[in-house]
């Protein structure tokens, strides 16, 4: 079993869900095969990149996974498309109901062309650093090392609006 670090985000409805209910439901399907999920609270965030769109709300869910790095891949597309992610009709990094992404695997480095691990981004983006910090400090089996090397990435990014929204 490898530990794992998910991303997870949301700033569009999808039928009668809100992004909230999403990530909730999304951390529910989570939990059916990340075993030990513990999940950050839910921060409102500025979008990235592409800027003209509502806030995204985010979160950090992490665990153990037992399977490969592209079957965990498969399963959180299943759950992306289970509540309304359709990757052919999206602007990239536009507006989307659910995106979950792998951020950590073990300390496994993929390069694919549709999966690298770490996530490329990890370091420059806020909306991940924060909830995952919240997590880290919460774990006692944490190497302190890690906490502070995320909290100096976390502190070069303070220009990026991250908002602890309200708990899980």
């Amino acid at each position: 079993m490898e530990h794992v670090v998910l991303g997870l985000g949301s700033n569009k409805s999808f039928g009668a869900f809100s992004s909230l209910e999403l990530l909730k439901r999304a951390c529910s399907c989570l939990a059916d095969f990340i075993h030990g999920l513990e999940v950050s609270s839910i921060y409102k965030t500025a979008a990235m990149y592409v800027c003209e769109q509502d806030d995204f709300y985010n979160m950090v869910a992490v665990g153990k996974f037992s399977g490969t790095p592209d079957s965990l891949l498969e399963k959180i597309h299943s759950i992306e498309q289970k509540f309304g992610r359709d990757r052919s009709l999206e602007v990239r990094n536009g507006p989307r109901s659910l995106d979950i992404d792998i951020e950590l695997f073990g300390n496994q480095t993929v390069k694919k062309e549709n999966l690298v691990i770490p996530h490329e981004r990890l370091l420059e983006r806020a909306f991940v650093l924060a909830p995952f910090l919240e997590v880290l400090q919460k774990n006692a089996d944490v190497n302190k090392a890690d906490i502070e090397f995320y909290g100096k990435k976390l502190e070069l990014l303070k220009d990026q609006r991250v908002e602890k929204y309200c708990s899980f």
